[in-house]
């Protein structure tokens, strides 16, 4: 479990510490690599659950939604949490993460349970606990050690997508936007 107040980037923090849903809705395993400024890569490994009752795909909501846990939600709490140094766990008790929009989506190919896939996102604005993000999501080799791979990941390679042939497009994401609200904003659970 990293340590909140002595690190400058996500990687070595395990993703239940920076997101706040709960297990069942949590689709992220690990971040590795992270520019707080620029973006982020992180991977999920879709499980048995996240494909019940539906022909053992992972859906492409899901996917969307696991995109946006790895960019917006992570990304915003970060920043949000550095600038008013609080921990992710009394910022949830000041704002809860909301998904605003999204631009576009192309889906390439499809996801099955146990395939691990990344998600790569480019930050594209970030003001007034709104963010913006581009990406895309690739099937991962089987038996990549991903932590190694992205070791001297860096800002220009995110920029252009540069990975391994061998990775496959799974899908391309525009103007994914998220914001954390403020808590009182919502009349559930008051």
């Amino acid at each position: 479990m990293g340590d909140y107040f002595n690190n400058d980037n996500l990687v070595g923090f395990e993703p239940g510490q920076m997101l706040l849903h709960g297990p069942t809705k949590l689709l992220l395993d690990e971040f590795h690599w992270h520019d707080p400024q620029k973006g982020i890569v992180a991977s999920y490994t879709p499980k048995s659950r996240d494909v019940h009752d539906h022909f053992g795909v992972f859906r492409g909501v899901d996917q969307i939604e696991a995109f946006a846990q790895a960019t917006i939600v992570s990304c915003g709490t970060f920043l949000e949490c550095k600038k008013l140094s609080c921990t992710p766990e009394q910022l949830k008790d000041r704002f809860v993460p909301a998904f605003i929009s999204i631009g576009s989506v192309n889906f390439h190919n499809y996801l099955a349970v146990g395939e691990t896939f990344i998600s790569m996102g480019q930050i594209k604005f970030y003001k007034f606990r709104q963010m913006v993000s581009d990406g895309r999501i690739y099937r991962v080799p089987a038996g990549l050690n991903l932590t190694e791979y992205f070791s001297d990941f860096n800002e220009s390679r995110l920029n252009s997508y540069d990975i391994g042939n061998d990775f496959s497009l799974i899908a391309e994401l525009f103007d994914v936007t998220g914001r954390a609200l403020k808590k009182e904003t919502f009349t559930i659970n008051k």
